[in-house]
């Protein structure tokens, strides 16, 4: 079948039928670390496969949040590298950036961090960015594993069975996705531009003050 799709779905393929169940983990775990690997073209791929005999339903399931344990742990030890302090210098160095804006980001973090870390396993782009600053903030390692599991078995299932149920159309999956991952990409921008804008003003009138 590899050799009848290209790109990514061909290269997950290739992956699956090589290492079975487990191939589909470390697609996932890879798109952890590489967010543009799509998480919502490789679980409905991975759940047609499993539709049509060549892997277990179950397997898949669990080797998929697996992978995304992985890769979440990968990004939370890039976090925990980087640090409180190194952050802040880093953030001291961004213009329109205050290092009181990071210590309330750490605060607001440190109130609803396992919440974050749960539901933002279930947003694209966010999905896999959320494990730095849980690293960053040194988040209990079993807290941050627990929510990550859950949060990431919820995903990779609903998006799993999509493509199991949907067979040959399992495609379909990753054009509504497409749909809110740009939703999710325009607010971002919405925020940032609301950020930036807010910043200048406050600059402007404290220098014509």
């Amino acid at each position: 079948m590899s050799s009848d799709l290209g790109g990514i779905a061909g290269w997950v393929i290739g992956l699956m039928e090589t290492l079975g169940a487990p191939g589909a983990g470390l697609a996932i775990a890879l798109e952890n670390l590489f967010p543009p690997l799509p998480s919502e073209a490789i679980l409905p791929l991975a759940g047609f496969t499993a539709a049509k005999g060549d892997l277990s339903l179950t397997a898949v399931l669990i080797w998929t949040t697996v992978g995304s344990v992985v890769g979440a742990v990968a990004l939370y030890a890039v976090g925990a590298m980087l640090g409180e302090e190194r952050m802040m210098r880093l953030a001291a160095k961004l213009p329109l950036i205050k290092l009181s804006d990071i210590e309330k980001t750490q605060a607001w973090f440190a109130r609803h961090g396992r919440k974050t870390v749960f539901f933002g396993r279930m947003i694209p782009i966010f999905r896999s960015l959320i494990s730095i600053p849980a690293g960053v903030t040194r988040m209990p390692m079993a807290t941050f594993l627990l929510f990550t599991t859950l949060g990431s078995a919820i995903w990779n299932t609903v998006f799993v069975l999509a493509g199991y149920y949907l067979g040959e159309n399992w495609s379909v999956v990753e054009d509504y996705a497409g749909v809110l991952s740009n939703v999710v990409i325009v607010l971002v921008a919405v925020a940032v531009v609301w950020f930036v804008v807010s910043r200048l003003v406050r600059r402007r009138d404290k220098v014509s003050g």
